[in-house]
């Protein structure tokens, strides 16, 4: 028997039915009408699986629950969840699953490189001599073996940021809400001591109530001076104000950031005006080999749902096995 299911990813029609095509008619594919809400809640009534919108633009808070009464399973692309009420659809009995783990190498490598891109002041390098100058001794360049780098969450990511930073001779250290028992020779640090501690900072931790605003401008007043901040976790995890006050006092030598509180970044939004930040465009995913990584999970997990499976990486304690409503 065909399963509905409805596809929220921000892409046109024709690629997310090529996406899904390999499920066959094992399922009847459906999009919203148009990309707001009220599409969204006209087309829940109807949807047993919905594959998620990695953009946050469409969620499924408690209202939405409330409009799918026919929903059984969740599968987020992506590794965040936000937005999505996981207490409103376990209770409802709906298994929320993400993708954890398939983008762990390609984040870890821009925190690398965006590491290595502030150390070096590559951006800076590039800029002033396009307008003409030669700083060759203008900055203060930095080597990043030996720097003291801190991880803030060691999920896939973390631990994947804990092994290339070490590769390379890296004194590294991590906070999680506990210890691990595989750390690639990380040391645990409480949060503060982590923070007081690094060189540089990477951030890979979700975003929560309880890490919302973790970074906050008596936190970052505790980073060692000239010290160096690398953001691949989510916008709220640091306070923005807080972070442009400790780079224009030069409390900070650099941030690198790729994600924030609106996306896109806004036009004028005074981290596009602050020259010690290096902005990249929620881009330390996206690579090839890391989209075809999140398909094949996609695929696979709603694959299970249908066969009557356990699905993997479920994220609100639901059951993982996927129960049809009829």
């Amino acid at each position: 028997m065909t399963w509905k299911l409805l596809a929220l990813p921000p892409l046109p029609e024709d690629a997310v039915r090529g996406l899904l095509a390999d499920l066959g008619d094992r399922v009847e594919v459906a999009v919203p009408a148009h990309r707001d809400r009220a599409a969204l809640l006209d087309a829940l009534p109807e949807a047993e699986i919905v594959v998620g919108d990695w953009s946050g633009m469409l969620v499924l808070d408690e209202e939405a629950v409330r409009h799918a009464p026919k929903l059984a399973f969740l599968q987020q692309p992506s590794v965040g969840v936000d937005g999505h009420d996981l207490e409103a659809l376990a209770k409802a009995g709906v298994p929320v699953s993400n993708t954890a783990g398939v983008n762990a190498l390609s984040v870890a490598e821009w925190c690398l490189a965006a590491s290595l891109a502030l150390l070096r002041h590559l951006a800076d390098g590039d800029r002033e001599m396009r307008a003409g100058e030669w700083p060759q001794f203008t900055a203060q360049r930095r080597e990043l073996a030996g720097a003291r780098v801190g991880i803030v969450g060691f999920g896939p990511i973390g631990a994947t940021c804990a092994r290339l930073f070490g590769a390379l001779g890296c004194d590294v250290s991590y906070w999680s809400r506990s210890p691990k028992a595989e750390s690639y020779g990380a040391a645990y640090r409480d949060l503060d001591s982590l923070i007081a501690s690094s060189d540089v900072l990477v951030l890979v931790v979700p975003l929560t109530d309880e890490t919302r605003g973790l970074l906050d401008a008596a936190r970052l007043a505790r980073m060692p001076a000239g010290s160096v901040l690398v953001n691949a976790a989510r916008g709220g995890i640091v306070e923005q104000a807080a972070l442009l006050a400790a780079l224009e006092s030069g409390h900070l030598a650099g941030a690198a950031v790729d994600v924030y509180d609106i996306e896109p970044l806004p036009a004028d939004d005074p981290l596009r005006s602050c020259g010690r930040i290096l902005l990249s465009p929620h881009a330390a995913a996206v690579t090839p080999q890391a989209m075809t990584r999140l398909v094949e999970c996609v695929l696979g997990n709603v694959r299970a749902a249908l066969d009557g499976r356990p699905v993997t990486n479920v994220v609100n304690g639901a059951d993982p096995v996927v129960y049809r409503r009829l």
